[in-house]
């Protein structure tokens, strides 16, 4: 019997665009002798499915349920594609667990965890599985004079949104005067920033998943942009970076790649599909650790189908299997 499934996108965060590829190229390759796949976009005013016919369905939050033509929808589970806000910042998940539906993706607390990137990296570099550059946690309602920030960390340094997404808001600061106005472009979507050391080196990037148990690495991905570092423009622009996979790499920094990504996958206790993003250090060759997307983009070019197909799996097996372990 075919197990129907609902497909939440969209969202209340500025990566609400990207999420609605994702959802795209996820609704494109699902197995539709399988499962019945309900699209629902989610804003902050509506939860809405669009029937075949253009009939416009407002969810029903008490149990998760649609009503279409008389008929009451339910789901075996949900496929969460939402970036940002309330999908991947552990508000959606909470909602499901306590509806009991199974979901694709990781648990409220861990979500919560790895959705703030100060927290994230606290977790990781206790674990002692990979190095973490330095940082500090700013709040807006909080005073924290240029002298206190730079009495911890050292320029140059990236600013940024610790819970937004797609580099929103990312700027590199190289200089005390840049510093403030940085800080104050994310003040202006986020009530608190972090301000990281500059690692310089090569960037990678790797899906980790969980199938039958086992937790699995897909291949490298090497980032090479063509601007300073991969912003919003460099990673959605075409032609603004290049994305090698699989990465050119010897195999036992490949192997130390793919280990720590399964190891910090592991550590945090996730689910479904996650991108780890690290920093090859340039002189010293040591690995860091930069964060972890718990609902990476998916839209055709992303890094996690290139990562999937570079092994010779199909979207439609990948997205398969995704859906089965969430029952487990």
């Amino acid at each position: 019997m075919k197990k129907t499934i609902a497909l939440l996108a969209g969202g209340y965060s500025g990566e609400y665009a990207i999420s609605i590829k994702t959802a795209i190229t996820i609704e494109n390759n699902i197995d539709q002798s399988k499962y019945n796949i309900y699209k629902i976009i989610v804003d902050r005013d509506n939860w809405q499915h669009t029937t075949a016919d253009g009939q416009s369905i407002e969810v029903d939050r008490k149990d998760f349920s649609l009503m279409i033509d008389g008929q009451k929808i339910v789901f075996n589970a949900v496929f969460i594609a939402i970036h940002g806000t309330p999908g991947e910042d552990g508000k959606m998940q909470g909602y499901l667990e306590m509806l009991n539906i199974p979901f694709t993706s990781c648990g409220a607390i861990v979500a919560g965890l790895t959705f703030n990137k100060i927290f994230c990296n606290r977790v990781v570099a206790q674990s002692g599985l990979v190095n973490v550059s330095k940082s500090i946690h700013l709040f807006k309602d909080r005073t924290q004079s240029i002298d206190d920030i730079l009495n911890v960390v050292s320029l140059p340094v990236f600013v940024k949104p610790p819970e937004g997404g797609s580099s929103l808001a990312t700027t590199k600061v190289k200089t005390r005067e840049e510093l403030q106005p940085a800080i104050d472009a994310v003040y202006a979507i986020e009530s608190q920033a972090m301000a990281e050391e500059f690692v310089k080196g090569r960037e990678f990037s790797i899906g980790v998943y969980k199938t039958k148990g086992i937790i699995k690495a897909l291949p490298i991905t090497e980032i090479i942009s063509t601007k300073e570092f991969f912003d919003y423009e460099a990673k959605y622009t075409p032609g603004m970076s290049n994305e090698v996979t699989p990465a050119e790499l010897d195999d036992t920094t490949a192997s130390k790649i793919k280990d720590t990504a399964v190891k910090i996958y592991a550590l945090l206790n996730c689910r479904g599909v996650c991108r780890v993003d690290f920093i090859l250090e340039e002189t010293t060759g040591e690995l860091y650790f930069l964060e972890i997307n718990t609902i990476p983009g998916q839209s055709e070019n992303s890094i996690v189908p290139q990562q999937v197909r570079a092994i010779g799996m199909t979207l439609v097996d990948f997205y398969g299997e995704l859906i089965e372990e969430c029952f487990a």
